[in-house]
């Protein structure tokens, strides 16, 4: 196994467990418990985590795994949802789009159709989003205009969040925005781990005509720490196809249509 993916793994352990164990993680990658102690050290210089005797802890009890160490995650699904996002957006739409993997998957899907014609000009459709990696990534497609909200950079997402991104977002309406989520329910809607992006999320939400979330079903019957938005305020929530009946008819009784794609 190769050091990134070791890197992908050990930080994927510390997601799900809060710590990693050395003798532990040394069993289920395969490798000496030497090695996983040079991985775990340099993580820590890269300030990753926190080492401890006999193993790591993450910097906080509520721990967000930074957007590199998540792109692997359903990686498959996270494609197919998007997709279908892209082909939901009419020619000379302005979209909005937050952060997260499944968006950005959302944002090289949109970069990359053809089908997308305006008879006003070289524009074809607007793209607004407070995710820098995204604006980076499709910067070079010459038939987006490519909106950022400003803001201060949240290093884990790559998202601008605070009162500058909100003061742009209060100022421009859009026709659909795809939100990223890190959990949906009934009860508490979308959520998502940290506060200010929820906020960033939320304002996207409320400009927009059109709401659709888009997640693995893996986030379906979680909940995160920050409020985005109810369920009433969701048109469409795009998922793969590992998504039960049972998962997703309370969100379709909440009035959501499903796609499993």
């Amino acid at each position: 196994m190769k050091k990134y993916d070791r890197w992908n793994a050990l930080m994927e352990l510390l997601a799900t467990h809060g710590q990693i164990d050395i003798d532990h993680a040394a069993g289920q990658l395969k490798v000496s418990t030497a090695t996983i102690r040079r991985d775990l050290d340099e993580l820590t210089a890269q300030q990753m985590l926190v080492r401890t005797r006999g193993g790591a802890v993450a910097h906080s009890v509520s721990y967000d795994l930074p957007l590199r160490y998540k792109t692997a995650r359903h990686a498959s699904e996270k494609q197919r949802i998007a997709l279908a996002a892209a082909a939901m957006v009419p020619p000379d739409g302005i979209v909005g789009l937050t952060g997260g993997t499944t968006t950005t998957e959302v944002g090289r899907a949109l970069g990359t159709r053809t089908d997308l014609r305006s008879d006003s000009g070289p524009v074809e459709f607007t793209l607004v989003t407070n995710a820098l990696n995204i604006a980076n990534e499709l910067a070079v497609r010459p038939n987006l205009k490519i909106v950022t909200t400003g803001g201060v950079l949240r290093p884990q997402s790559y998202e601008l969040i605070g009162p500058f991104a909100t003061s742009v977002l209060n100022e421009i309406t859009l026709d659909i925005a795809f939100i990223g989520v890190d959990g949906i329910d009934p009860v508490r809607g979308a959520t998502t781990q940290h506060e200010g992006e929820a906020l960033i999320n939320r304002l996207m939400a409320e400009h927009a005509n059109r709401v659709v979330a888009v997640a693995d079903a893996s986030k379906i019957g979680r909940r995160a720490f920050a409020r985005i938005c109810g369920l009433d305020q969701i048109e469409t929530f795009i998922t793969d196809t590992t998504a039960t009946d049972e998962a997703v008819q309370p969100l379709i009784d909440a009035g959501v249509r499903v796609m499993r794609v």
